[in-house]
């Protein structure tokens, strides 16, 4: 099969987007394309026509064809079974199919045309295939914007206790007659009045300052590195601690313990495995679980050539139902017979250097005894305003989730919302009109609380909830326990790295 070229057109011949295969003018792939409706015989039903150069395989779609030009020799069948999934490509990116919607995305379907055909040949590729190969999703980049939006919210939390601890200092200097302490070391030791404002406004700056020093470059040559402290940043320590605050050392700590729950161990071992599972969920306001959706990974990656023919001994403790994959290369009757996984041919090797998914496994369910984490939101009405009351409670006791924030959306122009009690802290996003309701932990020990704050508004201006958390511990209970050699079954030292993430958390 030799394709020349593949293009979307009007009844006309008009071309709406045409990618070429080989070295083709434009004036003559529009001339190809005007004529090939003059070739059609109304009268007869045709997959394909001819001339004495080219033929033409098309399929209509509404006021539009989908055109593929091939050469004379070409095997028709394949043309067919390569036109049926251009097809299916185009309504994956044009909501309707219409000349206006082609052509705003013109770029999206040249691009998804490139991963069909290469140099006139069919590639060996499906349509979920092609979906991924454009969406060109990065892992490495959403673990970092990941921990960087950790270590902010660390900082942030930090300036709100270190205002607590600056008011509280204030109340027991006036209690005991002494002057107030000045905060200092920033030009605002004479901020007077002893306010919240002015103590959470100078944490601010502290922290702001702290910020821009963790996320600078340390020079031009080198990479970013997050959660490093530089020489700048240990000056910035030393002067704190010379004038009686230790607010840096404690943020520096306690954002390099956030940033682990997503970045890799340092001591990784020769053979390191990633166990990463994604949660997509959806819950009623009125109580019942819509859908529940996990995805997990384990993903193997080697770095000494000598522990390259291991095999993997998994313990699977989970009692849900969930549904296991391995790889197509993986041994199946020894995964389901000793739950190992293992290469079919054992002289083979894994990959080196490279990360290998070796088993995956997804659960969908409606059913309410799954849901992780349970949000239960109850706005009421009094008079002009709107009393909110929302709690959570850990269902599943034995995750530990961390650096949980439970977003409800807010009324515009409405003013900041009246908290009264709450469990953890909060913050008001005045330009997203958002309240983040923000826990550090909710594990066993801390398995549920309560917010209540007032506003005006009605009762559906505060759904969706949404919620984000990271945890270290899997939800499936999946497991490597052990890692031995194919010869002689010894076992080899490896380590792991479990991510638990959530892809969509709402409450509709």
């Amino acid at each position: 099969q030799v394709l020349l070229a593949a293009a979307v057109c009007t009844k006309a011949g008009k071309a709406i987007v045409s990618r070429q295969f080989v070295e083709m003018t434009r004036t003559r792939i529009e001339g190809l394309l005007a004529a090939f409706p003059k070739l059609m015989n109304t009268g007869k039903q045709h997959t394909f026509v001819e001339t004495e150069s080219v033929r033409y395989v098309y399929q209509p779609m509404e006021k539009l064809y989908m055109v593929l030009i091939t050469t004379k020799n070409s095997n028709i069948l394949e043309d067919l079974e390569t036109l049926r999934l251009f097809s299916r490509v185009i309504p994956e990116y044009c909501r309707a199919l219409e000349e206006n919607e082609i052509s705003e995305h013109c770029f999206d379907l040249i691009f998804a045309f490139d991963e069909i055909v290469a140099l006139g040949y069919r590639e060996n590729v499906n349509l979920a295939q092609i979906r991924t190969f454009t969406e060109m999703d990065s892992h490495e980049e959403k673990v970092f914007r990941a921990v960087r939006e950790t270590q902010e919210r660390e900082a942030k939390a930090e300036m709100r206790r270190k205002a607590k601890e600056l008011q509280q200092a204030r109340r027991d200097a006036e209690r005991q007659g002494k002057k107030a302490p000045g905060f200092g070391g920033f030009g605002s030791s004479a901020v007077s009045g002893g306010t919240t404002a002015g103590m959470v406004h100078e944490a601010t700056i502290l922290t702001r300052r702290f910020l821009c020093l963790l996320f600078r470059p340390s020079g031009p040559s080198k990479a970013l590195k997050l959660g490093a402290k530089g020489k700048e940043v240990d000056n910035f320590v030393d002067k704190l601690k010379s004038e009686g605050e230790n607010i840096m050392t404690s943020v520096g700590k306690r954002s390099t313990e956030a940033a682990k729950v997503l970045a890799p161990p340092i001591n990784m071992e020769s053979v390191h495995m990633k166990i990463e599972e994604k949660i997509s969920l959806t819950c009623g306001r009125d109580g019942g679980l819509q859908n529940m959706e996990l995805h997990g990974m384990i993903m193997l990656h080697i770095s000494d050539e000598k522990f390259a023919r291991i095999r993997l001994h998994v313990e699977n403790e989970d009692k849900r139902g969930v549904q296991l994959q391995t790889h197509p290369n993986v041994d199946k009757k020894l995964f389901t017979a000793e739950s190992q996984i293992g290469l079919k041919n054992p002289e083979k090797s894994f990959p080196i250097n490279s990360d290998v998914g070796v088993l995956k496994w997804r659960l969908q369910t409606t059913e309410e005894s799954f849901i992780p984490l349970t949000i239960n939101c109850w706005p009421s009405e009094s008079g002009n305003s709107c009393d909110v009351n929302i709690e959570y409670e850990l269902q599943e006791e034995s995750l530990e989730l961390n650096d949980v924030i439970i977003t409800i959306p807010l009324p515009s122009g409405v003013g900041a919302p009246v908290i009264g009690e709450i469990d953890g802290e909060y913050r008001h996003d005045s330009r997203r009109n958002l309240l983040e309701w923000c826990l550090p932990v909710i594990d066993a020990k801390n398995k549920s609380g309560s917010l209540e704050f007032s506003i005006a508004g009605q009762p559906n201006d505060f759904f969706p909830v949404q919620v984000s958390f990271i945890s270290k511990k899997n939800y499936c209970n999946i497991q490597v326990t052990k890692v031995t050699q194919v010869d002689g079954n010894s076992p080899v030292r490896f380590s792991t790295e479990t991510t638990f993430l959530v892809d969509k958390y709402e409450i509709l």
